[in-house]
């Protein structure tokens, strides 16, 4: 199975009230940061990064990298410099990949080392250990990749040598961005063209950062496609604020009253932008300022203040566009007036943890009517009392629960968060300088 990224036991103390204020910056894009080292590593020349997310899950696929002989300097204060060896200058690694928590990097490694000339196998800690893998396996298999998975397609992953890759068309089941990237790392070894349907948009940081480092990627409507063969050239990348980070803080000062918060730098990728419009449609006040283009990536600092929220319908459309915000966006709906409905959302089910049922129990334990469904959620707003919360070791509801403090009746207490650390190194000292009322101990 692997083991946990931190044996410690971290426990979140949240006293009620309170409101958020003043500006802050969260750290910089976990997918952005991922995406920086992997093609930096393939590509030819030095990448230099800023912003870098110092966060466990990208520390994983750096090390990945660093394993299979490509020189990385730092972090140090965001600041990564990458000595790419070009797209077949890297080595077999002594040992198994271990991508810890991250099914990011275990995923989008399938796709850049399924055409290598070694072998490897990637590991992960218990969480990663049940996730779902065969969704990359099996289109990577129909290119020509031998790969193997234990059980139920779950992890470990055993790659073997390829020696040629064949691209093709493939059309995805379910919107998933991280099954997108794999293919196309995978189309940049492969013979011929890679093309990848979506069924709608998700995420488009791969190909912004392939065309960054030089590489032609041809989109047209659903289709994203590249040809294979062709070079990376190291360029610079400046590393945007995590729009997902900030969505818990977006919540809070939208449910918190008295509350005005500004996040700076933030990246508003319109394949990111889900949660600002689903917190809008309920009646959030956030407006976006000094927008502007940052290596690629659309980038603006975000005001919110205290407005009172309502339920809604979440559409279908904004669900892949806000899917790792949802925890979160499940404290605005506890807080708003009415009823909030999602549905579409099965994915949340096979994340860090069924992120489904993580939350509505938690919201049940704090007096909150929420109601699972196969592939979403029901929730009527309402007071919130505390309560001692598990957040399962996941990270998203931990830093959830953690925000529904603000407009709880009495005391919060979230166990099981060491993992926070994975996306959001310093999310306790910044929620507190915000104004959260938090406590982090550890155990």
């Amino acid at each position: 199975m692997g083991e946990r990224y931190s044996t410690v036991s971290v426990t979140f103390q949240v006293l009620p009230g309170g409101a958020l204020g003043g500006e802050i910056r969260v750290p910089g894009d976990k997918s952005i940061s991922h995406r920086s080292i992997m093609l930096g590593a393939i590509a030819e020349g030095v990448t230099e990064v800023e912003g870098f997310l110092e966060g466990e899950d990208a520390l994983a696929t750096m090390n990945a990298f660093r394993a299979m002989g490509v020189r990385i300097d730092g972090p140090e204060e965001g600041r990564v410099r990458v000595f790419g060896v070009g797209k077949h200058g890297l080595k077999a690694p002594v040992d198994a990949l271990y991508c810890g928590n991250s099914g990011t990097s275990m995923r989008l490694l399938c796709g850049l080392l399924a055409g290598q000339g070694f072998e490897v196998r990637l590991t992960g800690d218990e969480s990663l250990s049940q996730r779902p893998m065969n969704r990359v396996a099996l289109p990577l298999r129909e290119m020509g990749a031998r790969i193997d998975t234990a059980t139920a397609g779950r992890p470990p992953v055993a790659i073997h040598a390829c020696p040629e890759l064949v691209g093709r068309r493939y059309e995805m089941p379910v919107a998933s961005a991280q099954v997108k990237s794999a293919l196309l790392l995978a189309g940049l070894y492969a013979r011929g063209r890679t093309e990848v349907i979506e069924p709608a948009p998700t995420r488009d940081h791969s190909e912004r950062m392939l065309r960054a480092f030089g590489y032609v990627v041809r989109h047209s409507g659903n289709s994203i496609a590249i040809e294979g063969g062709g070079k990376l050239a190291a360029t610079r990348i400046d590393v945007p604020a995590d729009i997902s980070s900030a969505a818990f803080f977006l919540v809070g000062a939208s449910i918190a009253p008295g509350s005005d918060l500004t996040l700076r730098h933030v990246g508003v990728n319109p394949t990111r932008t889900g949660v600002i419009d689903i917190l809008r449609l309920m009646g959030a006040d956030l407006v976006l300022h000094n927008e502007r283009m940052v290596g690629g990536e659309p980038v603006a600092d975000l005001r919110v203040r205290h407005a009172p929220l309502h339920g809604i319908d979440i559409p279908q459309a904004l669900v892949p566009l806000a899917i790792d915000e949802f925890p979160a966006l499940f404290i605005a709906a506890a807080c708003a007036e009415g009823v909030t409905r999602l549905t579409g959302a099965h994915e949340l089910r096979v994340k860090e943890s069924d992120r489904i049922q993580v939350m509505a129990d938690g919201l049940n334990t704090l007096g909150i009517q929420a109601r699972p469904t196969e592939d979403g959620i029901e929730i009527l707003g309402g007071p919130l009392r505390g309560g001692r919360i598990n957040s399962h070791g996941d990270h998203r509801p931990a830093m959830s629960f953690a925000m529904a403090g603000l407009r709880a009746q009495a005391p919060i207490e979230i166990d099981d968060c060491a993992n926070v650390a994975t996306s959001f190194p310093g999310f306790a000292d910044l929620a507190q300088d915000a104004g959260l009322r938090l406590r982090s101990i550890d155990a």
